[in-house]
């Protein structure tokens, strides 16, 4: 069981207060994602920030089918066993991300460790699509760990993406809780071994579901080791009683904490608050990317 002492019920801070969606923009993104059949973590993991992103016409698309072969306790996209591979989305992703005029673009996907490579060819010829679709694009990729499997790892490296992600998201105390099929040494390996192909680094870490403070702050020394550019921490938000409960609502005042730390570590950027996701505001934080290199050095 998840450890949660003294859990803060009730109504959301006032911090964690979102719009609703509305908007001219919104509704377009919604009809360019149905028109090309796609679909977005910001839908499928009832992401908070989906108005505000919507609205200004970012998206983190989901690639590899919206059914995962994983069991995470905090996510709410569907598990199971996936019913098809549909090898014509990266051409619809790459349309759509020109249809709506993005020049930064973040893909993401579900875990499919039925696959030979976990999908990583998808991944690659996604990322190939959009460099070639849209003139200076840049492109984020949020990657499962594929078991592992470091030519899988290099596959979608060897496609050149701009920014290379993969979450811990917990703490290890936590892990056959949280995320039961991973393992917090193989999230780790993926990130260095990621580094050591040239990659920038990212990686995202929630709290407010059970774990300490000190557990935290721990996480942030081995990001350090692994030689990680970007580290984002958000506000776990339980999206159904199904999924594991919240411990606690973590103060604006603790996450600015965490972002110091990090910072003092020697982590070049942690973005650090309570509705921080790991791609909302990335082409913000990347805008520079040229300076955002030359602190991974």
């Amino acid at each position: 069981m998840v450890e949660t002492a003294l859990p803060q019920k009730g109504r959301r801070p006032a911090w964690l207060k979102v719009k609703l969606p509305t908007g001219v923009n919104f509704r377009d993104t919604e009809s360019v994602i149905n028109n090309y059949k796609l679909n977005t973590v910001c839908q499928d993991a009832l992401c908070p920030n989906i108005a505000e992103c919507w609205s200004k016409k970012a998206a983190t698309f989901m690639i590899l089918g919206d059914v995962c072969t994983r069991s995470c306790g905090f996510c709410a996209i569907k598990t199971g066993r996936p019913p098809i591979l549909d090898k014509d989305e990266p051409r619809r992703v790459a349309e759509a991300a020109k249809e709506l005029g993005l020049r930064y673009i973040v893909l993401t996907s579900v875990n499919r460790d039925e696959l030979p490579d976990g999908g990583a060819f998808i991944f690659a010829e996604s990322i190939e699509r959009l460099h070639a679709a849209i003139n200076d694009s840049l492109v984020e990729v949020l990657i499962p760990d594929f078991q592992g499997d470091a030519a899988a790892l290099k596959k979608v490296c060897d496609a050149k993406p701009d920014i290379l992600n993969h979450n811990t998201e917990t703490v290890p105390r936590l892990y056959n809780v949280v995320r039961p099929q991973a393992k917090y040494d193989r999230t780790l390996e993926l990130l260095k071994d990621a580094k050591d192909l040239g990659m920038i680094t990212k990686t995202g870490l929630m709290v407010g579901i059970g774990e300490k403070k000190e557990e935290i702050f721990e996480v942030i020394k081995d990001l350090v080791k692994m030689k990680v550019d970007i580290l984002t921490i958000g506000q776990y938000l339980q999206p159904s009683k199904n999924h594991l409960p919240l411990d606690r609502y973590v103060t604006p005042e603790e996450f600015k904490e965490y972002k110091a730390f990090g910072e003092a570590c020697g982590l070049p950027h942690v973005e650090s608050g309570p509705l921080v996701r790991s791609s909302y505001h990335a082409g913000d934080v990347h805008a520079d990317l040229k300076k955002v290199k030359s602190l991974a050095k």
